[in-house]
């Protein structure tokens, strides 16, 4: 099966047995969201949901963020992690915000400081329904176990699902396999005979053999 076919046949599944709506992060307002989605690198989105309730009820728009203090917003947001680089990025980013609306194209979103084109991609796939491809750890392991793309640089990873996925379908693709990701295809064990993409997916064998392996080396009850 080419990966175009094989693509179409994972998107409609995932499509069916997932919820029609897919968020990790609460807030729905678009510079909230942009400011959640940079405070959510390198750490959980439940921490990052829990974090930004502070951080709004102080700062609630970009105008009042642009002027806050350094060493509040650090203290704020301290549990999301390199929160130092993290507090100059969202202030930086609201001082370029501030009376604006936050930009809707890859070329202007990038522009903005701790913004790369995950971030980028997050809000206009979420915020202005545009197409995009999400790619981030789980994403890039679901594609790469489907044989869909053969990297892991995000960039690359980008590029080859834009390919072979219809623009219509690219931002919904890329939830439900982030999601599968989390869920069902997980990085040290992944759930094969639980899995109803399993008969597309060209790494399940090896990990059924390795499963069965690790089954047969364990002793048995007395």
């Amino acid at each position: 099966m080419k990966a175009e076919e094989r693509i179409c046949s994972v998107y409609r599944i995932l499509d069916e047995q997932l919820p029609k709506e897919i968020q990790f992060l609460d807030e729905r307002d678009p510079f909230r969201f942009l400011i959640s989605v940079i405070l959510s690198a390198q750490t959980t989105d439940r921490i990052v949901n829990v974090v930004v309730r502070d951080l709004f009820a102080a700062y609630p728009d970009a105008e009042s963020l642009a002027t806050a203090r350094l060493e509040d917003v650090e203290a704020i947001i301290y549990a999301t992690g390199f929160y130092r680089a993290k507090a100059k990025n969202i202030i930086a980013t609201a001082r370029q915000l501030a009376g604006r609306p936050v930009p809707s194209t890859m070329e202007e979103l990038i522009t903005l400081p701790g913004v790369g084109r995950k971030t980028a991609s997050c809000v206009l796939g979420d915020i202005y329904g545009k197409p995009a491809i999400i790619v981030d750890t789980h994403f890039s392991r679901v594609v790469n176990r489907l044989s869909l793309v053969d990297t892991k640089d995000p960039v690359k990873v980008e590029e080859g699902i834009k390919e072979i996925l219809d623009p219509s379908m690219q931002y919904r693709f890329s939830m439900t396999a982030n999601l599968w990701g989390r869920t069902v295809c997980h990085a040290k064990r992944p759930l094969c005979e639980e899995c109803a993409i399993a008969h597309l997916c060209p790494s399940r064998d090896g990990f059924l053999e390795r499963y069965a392996n690790e089954r047969g080396r364990r002793p048995s009850r007395p």
